[in-house]
Order: C-alpha cells, then sequence, then structure tokens
C-alpha cells in the first residue's frame, strides 16, 4: 500500500469569486498565489514556496445545480477507480467520476452518505505522495469533519480509507472521534 493511501494530500477552494478569496486568503494566512499551467484556469495558493492548496472558479452549471462555494479536501488512494465503486457501494454519491488529469493526478469527486463532499487521489508522479511538513506555517495539519451522525460518518470512512480510531487525553467521547492514519492523529469528527 502506497504511504499516502487514507492521507489527506490536497484541498482545493471553488468559488464564485477567485479574486476575492486570494485576496482573503493572502491577508488571513499568508498565502501566495501562482497560475498552474493547466487548459482551464487554475491558481495554486503557496507557502513558503510550495504549492499548498488549490483555487478555482466553481463552473456555472455547477452553480445552478445548487452547488455553492465550499472547500473540499483529496484523500490519497491506492486505486480511484475501486475508492469511487466502494464510496458508491457504501451508500456515498460520485460526482464527478474517475477522470485523469494529464501528468498530475486521476481523481474522483464525491459525498459520503451524510453528503459531505470528498475527493480520491492518486498522483501521477508518486514523490508527490507525501505532504510537505503539515505544522509548517501555511499548512493543513488537522482535518475535521461536522456530521449530524459521527459514528456512521467513521464507519464509512474506516471502510474508504481504512482510518483507525484515535483515543483522546480526555478518554472516549460520546459525541467526537478523533481519527488517525498511518500511525498518526490527524483530525475528527
Amino acid at each position: 500500500m502506497a504511504r499516502s493511501h487514507g492521507r489527506f494530500l490536497w484541498y482545493e477552494l471553488v468559488t464564485t469569486d477567485v479574486a476575492a478569496a486570494n485576496a482573503f486568503y493572502a491577508d488571513v494566512i499568508g498565502w501566495g498565489t501562482q497560475e498552474a499551467a493547466t487548459a482551464a484556469a487554475y491558481t495554486l495558493f503557496t507557502a513558503a514556496g510550495s504549492a499548498v492548496s488549490g483555487l478555482m472558479r466553481l463552473p456555472e452549471a455547477a452553480r445552478q445545480s445548487g452547488l455553492r462555494p465550499s472547500w473540499v479536501g483529496y484523500v490519497g488512494v491506492d486505486d480511484v477507480d475501486a475508492a469511487a465503486e466502494r464510496i458508491e457501494r457504501l451508500g456515498g454519491a460520485v460526482y464527478v467520476p474517475p477522470t485523469d488529469v494529464p501528468n498530475i493526478s486521476r481523481v474522483s469527486v464525491a459525498a459520503d452518505p451524510q453528503m459531505a463532499t470528498i475527493a480520491v487521489l492518486k498522483w501521477v508522479n508518486g514523490g508527490q505522495d507525501e505532504p510537505a511538513d503539515l505544522d509548517a506555517p501555511g499548512r493543513v495539519g488537522w482535518h475535521e469533519l461536522l456530521a449530524a451522525d459521527w459514528e456512521k460518518a467513521f464507519a464509512f470512512y474506516r471502510e474508504v480509507f481504512g482510518w483507525q480510531r484515535a483515543r483522546s487525553q480526555a478518554g472516549e467521547p460520546s459525541s467526537y472521534q478523533l481519527f488517525s492514519t498511518g500511525g498518526q492523529t490527524v483530525g475528527g469528527m
């Protein structure tokens, strides 16, 4: 299994106002921006000279279908097609079927059974698998999911990504669960 399986590898903001998002995140977090060399307009947010997340305009058709500006987390998987199939089998929905982004990745955008959007990703270049120092300023180091039923959400993500329960110092909570991947606690729900 690749070391990226089950780890958050990328975040992407889809928005109706790219210029305002650029200004906001530059001011609040200190991110720089760099236009990506892709066919579609795509901006990379950068920290310390490295890309840390992406920014793109919310497509008009998506907006008209009810989608709103939002952040999407991309979780690494060994096989995007198998992960998309597993998501559907477990009651989730696939919004964007497995798709190749030439020379970059294979991705699929989906939702869990409670309709939280999540994307799965496999980089074309395996050297991109390991996220940069998550403790460095400007990096995403914690991942939080607000769910109507965290126990059902956790069961779903455990099956899709192999996430494990992590114990908090306060003991076993009844309304919050920490989760880990690769032996590291990375978030909660």
